[in-house]
């Protein structure tokens, strides 16, 4: 019994509302997006890779970290890369091809931020089931309205 009053305490406590943090996402996606690739653009990974363009799903995963009770979203994308000039990879016919990924965002303080962290060769329902332990994936309720 009191397990339970403490998951939902630290769940109430530590949790913003997860409604709000969804309407908030969809309404700054466009900025969310832009943010996302500059950030990604500039970690300089993968090594000998610059990021060229991206191309966004729709969907969105909205999830909760286990550990911290932050809210998550991931968004796939389709990423392509062109070679940096000199670097290893030019003149490799591998670098043209498009990778698929899932985009990570973290809510923070009432707003959504990014790092340009990208969860390669796992859509967003593929990440969220990769990483069970770490993640729970928010009710479908929520994840189709909209």
């Amino acid at each position: 019994m009191n397990w339970r009053w403490l998951r939902f305490w630290r769940w109430f406590r530590t949790d913003p509302d997860a409604e709000h943090a969804r309407r908030l996402f969809q309404h700054q996606r466009e900025r969310l997006e832009l943010q996302f690739f500059q950030a990604a653009s500039a970690s300089g990974k993968p090594r000998g890779l610059r990021w060229k363009a991206i191309d966004w799903g729709s969907a969105v995963e909205f999830a909760r970290e286990r550990d911290s009770g932050r809210l998550a979203a991931l968004v796939g994308i389709t990423i392509q890369f062109e070679a940096v000039e000199g670097s290893d990879m030019e003149g490799l016919p591998a670098v043209g091809n498009l990778r698929n990924a899932s985009a990570v965002f973290f809510f923070h303080q009432g707003r959504w931020h990014t790092l340009g962290k990208a969860v390669f060769n796992l859509n967003p329902d593929e990440a969220l089931a990769h990483f069970r332990n770490q993640y729970e994936r928010l009710s479908e309720r929520m994840k189709d309205e909209g």
